[in-house]
């Protein structure tokens, strides 16, 4: 017995090699994120603090939260989480405290040196923004596609994960 598959031979070759091409490509542009975000720090000469970080502080924001709360939100996506939270607190990038209620947990939020590198992130992200739709690179209808078609694929992810297995 087999299992029923929609697409024909030649058409779920074509996909898969679609997909895997998509998956290298998300690999790649996070990758290349990061490189970006490097060279501005080089190029202002903040040099005491690595792109995740940056990308960490900015996507905290002005929110205070917990090192579990980072990843079950979404804002930091690697496993040496803790490390990168004590390096920025030693920094002076972060503060942190415990939490009042669950005392084993600690919570941190940006101090105003941690502020300053977001608002850093910030610009740099809503330069590049401007640059992509004004040479026409991408407009607000494809990045809505795009951020659509992605969250399609994290869900089914999400649910293979917590459905299949």
């Amino acid at each position: 017995m087999s299992i029923h598959n929609p697409l024909k031979t030649g058409d779920r070759a074509g996909f898969m090699s679609s997909y895997l091409e998509a998956l290298a490509l998300v690999e790649r542009l996070h990758r290349l994120l990061l490189d970006v975000i490097k060279d501005e720090f080089e190029r202002i000469g903040v040099l005491d603090i690595n792109a995740v970080q940056a990308l960490l502080l900015f996507n905290i924001g002005d929110n205070e939260v917990t090192a579990g709360e980072l990843k079950s939100r979404g804002y930091y996506q690697g496993s040496n989480v803790s490390y990168n939270l004590k390096k920025l607190v030693e920094m002076g990038y972060m503060h942190h405290h415990r939490c009042e209620v669950d005392r084993r947990s600690v919570r941190v939020r940006l101090t105003s040196k941690g502020r300053h590198i977001r608002d850093v992130v910030a610009a740099l992200f809503a330069r590049h923004a401007d640059g992509l739709q004004a040479k026409g690179v991408l407009g607000p209808d494809g990045v809505t596609e795009i951020s659509n078609s992605l969250r399609r694929v994290e869900r089914y992810w999400a649910d293979q994960i917590r459905y299949i297995y």
